[in-house]
């Protein structure tokens, strides 16, 4: 058991070793166990050094020695469902040495990606794909004759996914070579709700169990100490034969559950059910943070760890864009009772915790089911609830026709509070660059992006109040530090705000791109907009603008094509005004992963980026910038 994060690099004799997995399958199995202890310590090392996923590789690192040693990787094929608990594969198939660049341009990703090496067969980063990606893979074996083997290796939590059902509901039907592993530590990143320990909590509480239990009771009392063991024999049954029912009854072979710790007993039963034709589903159970004190005793609280500083900085006291919203969703339910708060298992990432905490009563935890979430708040809507979708943009994006077809079409009252909007280190799976395309196109649809902390908590009570449905998009982590009017005022919709006047350029900022190009515009003496509005857009604001200067210059952190730069250059080809438009914004490309800040220079969205890109136009162009003195 570990205690602390080490500084300096563990001796790992036997894991220096080892390169990739047919240097583990040469080892005699008596030599796993010393393996498994050097790889968690590695593996905590790493994380500490690099910042990034911890507690769920914790959790599975015997069960990744056990997978590499029965299966011939990568001819037999691994899907990492959700891709957090991918860092002992990493390190276990040629990567070991280049774990210190997790996270770091040109480094190794914090997810499996198929460009990074053959044994990441499929890329991930959202939760519940793995079971029908490696179906695909089963079914596309099949076809070429292959006799490799497809295995999905999907947590509890991922498992409470539609996507991951709907899977399991066709595999019966394919008769494919499937192996599905069930990794269940009863912990998702949030804690785990629904899921199938209700579900077997149901069967156990069922008539007929109950009644076939009480009419066993009445005869065997009869026969002198056999309820008694009866009663011994039952506790064991529950395990063994009740969890198989659901899976059984989707044509699966269930077999479970068993210790996932247990090295010896994993690779076993997977040696044994290694040859075995048609879909099979092996139930473990394991800890997350196993083998590392803190987080075995807080898994949520580690399931994502930031770097270890030498000189550690000193933390800002300033809120968090989460906080921001955590704070108005409980001022906001004390005004009005019909409020009703839901997330998708994300209840800390978007600051739910003491909302869920005050108002119990009115806070739904739908565990990794956008779509179900954006469709129950639009039942609840209809029959005159008030419901807030906290959500990360980057997991909206699962529940877009659920957007348009149970949201927009009725028209109804729904906020949604989109977190996580711009670009992220983890890299394109986790960036909410798509969200002003994907939302304004959407009729009905009032689409706000705050620029600073006051505005956010406005934009949320503005939309709150709206009749019909809101959506505020902010970013992750602090702003500027502005003062937050504790009072809640309705901003006018699609009204954006002058901030300074200058000459010949006008430069329309959306979100928080309005910082960095403050100083474009002093040093090139334009005029300067807080839009506030993707939808409905200010179009007088953007016409007096265009109207006024020779070159007009959007700003936004989205991708350009669709976005908000797209909404006014379509507003002034419609309005036949002919003036110069530079639109500034994410490029036509998966931008990959790196700080944040380092991620906004690449694409020319902080203070340098936007005052090269318009001195770049200004050089090619006959405007003269009326410089400030």
């Amino acid at each position: 058991m570990f205690n602390t994060i080490p500084t300096e690099r563990p001796s790992t004799p036997l894991l220096d070793s080892i390169q990739y997995p047919e240097d583990i399958r040469a080892l005699d199995e008596k030599m796993l166990d010393t393996l498994a202890e050097e790889l968690r310590h590695f593996l905590i090392y790493t994380v500490g050094q690099t910042g990034g996923h911890f507690g769920a590789g914790l959790g599975v690192v015997e069960l990744t020695l056990a997978l590499h040693y029965v299966f011939d990787t990568p001819n037999d094929l691994i899907v990492w469902d959700v891709g957090h608990q991918a860092y002992p594969h990493k390190i276990l198939t040629g990567r070991r040495e280049q774990m210190h660049t997790l996270r770091k341009p040109d480094g190794v990703s914090p997810f499996p990606v198929r460009d990074e090496s053959p044994y990441d067969t499929f890329g991930v980063g959202h939760s519940s794909t793995s079971i029908s990606a490696a179906l695909g893979m089963a079914i596309a074996g099949r076809m070429q004759d292959r006799k490799n083997r497809a295995i999905s290796v999907i947590g509890d939590g991922a498992m409470t996914a539609g996507l991951a059902f709907e899977a399991l509901n066709h595999v019966a039907d394919t008769e494919a070579d499937l192996l599905v592993i069930l990794n269940d530590n009863a912990m998702s990143i949030s804690r785990n709700v629904g899921g199938l320990a209700k579900y077997f909590a149901r069967i156990l509480s069922s008539r007929l169990y109950l009644s076939m239990r009480e009419g066993s009771k009445k005869i065997l009392s009869r026969i002198p100490h056999a309820w008694e063991l009866a009663k011994k024999t039952e506790e064991h049954m529950k395990g063994m034969v009740v969890p198989g029912t659901l899976f059984d009854e989707l044509g699966l072979n269930y077999m479970g559950p068993i210790d996932g710790h247990d090295l010896k007993g994993l690779i076993n039963t997977l040696q044994n059910i290694k040859d075995l034709k048609g879909p099979q589903f092996l139930h473990i159970v394991t800890q997350k943070g196993k083998g590392y004190a803190p987080a075995e005793a807080s898994p949520v609280g580690t399931h994502s760890l930031s770097k270890i500083e030498k000189s550690p900085s000193k933390k800002s006291n300033l809120p968090t864009y989460s906080n921001i919203f955590g704070q108005w969703l409980c001022d906001m339910a004390k005004r009005d009772e019909m409020l009703v708060g839901i997330t998708p298992a994300m209840r800390e990432g978007s600051d739910l915790v003491a909302f869920s905490e005050q108002f119990p009563e009115r806070y739904y935890d739908v565990a990794i089911a956008e779509q179900h979430a954006v469709t129950l708040a639009g039942g609840l809507a209809v029959e005159g609830a008030k419901p807030v979708i906290a959500i990360y943009s980057t997991f909206l994006q699962r529940a877009y026709d659920q957007l348009i077809h149970d949201i927009a079409i009725q028209n109804l009252n729904v906020l949604f509070a989109i977190d996580r909007a711009g670009l992220l280190e983890d890299g394109p799976t986790h960036s909410g660059v798509f969200d002003l395309s994907y939302m304004r196109c959407i009729p009905n649809l009032v689409v706000m992006a705050p620029s600073d902390e006051n505005e956010t908590r406005q934009m949320l009570y503005t939309g709150f109040i709206h009749d019909g449905p809101a959506s505020v998009r902010y970013p992750r982590g602090t702003g500027l530090g502005k003062p937050i009017d504790q009072s809640m005022t309705a901003l006018p919709i699609g009204k954006a705000r002058l901030v300074r006047e200058g000459h010949s350029i006008a430069i329309l900022a959306f979100g928080s791109t309005l910082h960095p190009a403050q100083v474009a515009a002093e040093k090139l003496n334009t005029s300067l907009v807080d839009m506030r509005f993707v939808k409905p857009l200010d179009e007088e604001m953007i016409v007096q603008m265009a109207t006024d200067h020779d070159l007009i210059v959007t700003i936004e952190e989205n991708v350009l094509a669709g976005g908000a730069g797209s909404a006014v250059n379509e507003l002034l080809q419609d309005q036949q005004i002919k003036v110069e438009i530079l639109n500034l914004g994410v490029p036509d490309n998966f931008v990959h992963q790196d700080k944040p800040a380092s991620m906004l220079a690449q694409c020319g969205l902080n203070e340098d980026g936007i005052l090269t890109s318009i001195e770049n136009r200004l050089s090619r162009s006959a405007i003269t910038a009326a410089r400030t003195s």
